[in-house]
């Protein structure tokens, strides 16, 4: 054995356990390598799975879509109200990354038994905003604006960090392909294309407001809790966040766009940062283990 196959495994428990940690995350991997042969609700030829792969767009825009998801006043106060999301943002990122990773890398009963638990939580979650405004947490509009928001911010930083941006046709793909689980989590008719999703999503702007609650939550997640020798890489992520946001949705919180130069130097210097990450996840990853099953059959065959 040679001494890099020696510290090949250091090497990726090492980025292993940097990635869980930044995360939050606690799923086991054994939970995605049975039954073996079942494809989930995707399969490892859709476009979803390419797409929620590359980590480091999933952490840039999953960054950004929180952001932006805190800008509508009722689905706020539905967080604000009924969870500790403010003083526990990392298990909340962990738990929206498990609920990624199983409705996507799950086998088709991890996956709808993931999504029947979030309906369940959501259908008890109701009350007032601070602007006199009902909420339930599971009404159809709100579930569109969260469902909208994430597969827009996911789509955008993969197409602003991903080395082979897709092409308009594989974007709508992806859009269409995500609509499932939209649906499944109670959205009606939503958008089957990226210029659709995009226009629908603009259409929300008169009801977005950046008040002190959603002002808050921004400062909650520009100081995201991490280790020291990983400020400077979540600092780069943000700066990324807001660089993957349209500009309609920077006006509202009072952000300039960073210019081509600037936003040009840390799209390279996110790249740069992502490359041992991904080597790790390509090799043990969520999305390696769920295709290992998916051909489990076929090579047993």
């Amino acid at each position: 054995m040679s001494f890099s196959q020696a510290l090949k495994p250091l090497a990726l428990t090492a980025i292993g356990e940097r990635v869980r940690a930044i995360t939050g995350s606690t799923a086991s991997l054994d939970d995605f390598a049975m039954p073996q042969g079942d494809a989930g609700l995707f399969g490892p030829d859709s476009v979803v799975w390419l797409v929620h792969a590359n980590f480091t767009a999933m952490m840039v825009g999953g960054l950004s879509s929180l952001i932006v998801q805190s800008l509508h006043p009722r689905a706020l106060a539905a967080v604000w109200d009924h969870s500790d999301f403010r003083h526990k943002l990392k298990e909340r990122l962990g738990r929206t990354a498990y609920f990624v990773a199983a409705t996507t890398y799950g086998s088709e009963a991890l996956a709808l038994n993931t999504i029947r638990r979030v309906n369940t939580i959501h259908a008890n979650i109701r009350g007032t905003d601070l602007h006199g405004q009902a909420y339930v947490a599971n009404e159809p509009e709100l579930i569109r604006w969260v469902h909208l928001v994430e597969v827009t911010s996911f789509l955008a930083a993969y197409q602003h960090l991903a080395k082979q941006p897709l092409s308009p046709q594989a974007c709508d793909q992806y859009i269409a392909e995500m609509a499932r689980v939209g649906h499944l989590l109670g959205a009606v008719d939503l958008p089957l294309t990226y210029a659709t999703a995009q226009a629908e999503l603009l259409g929300f702007a008169d009801v977005l407001r950046f008040d002190a609650r959603a002002q808050e939550i921004l400062q909650v997640i520009q100081a995201y809790p991490v280790d020291v020798w990983d400020k400077p890489w979540m600092a780069l992520m943000l700066k990324c966040a807001f660089d993957v946001m349209p500009p309609w949705v920077l006006a509202l919180l009072g952000q300039s766009a960073a210019c081509v130069v600037q936003k040009q130097a840390t799209r390279l210097a996110v790249q740069l940062s992502a490359e041992p990450v991904q080597w790790m996840l390509n090799q043990q990853g969520v999305s390696a283990i769920a295709r290992q099953r998916v051909q489990a059959s076929a090579s047993h065959a």
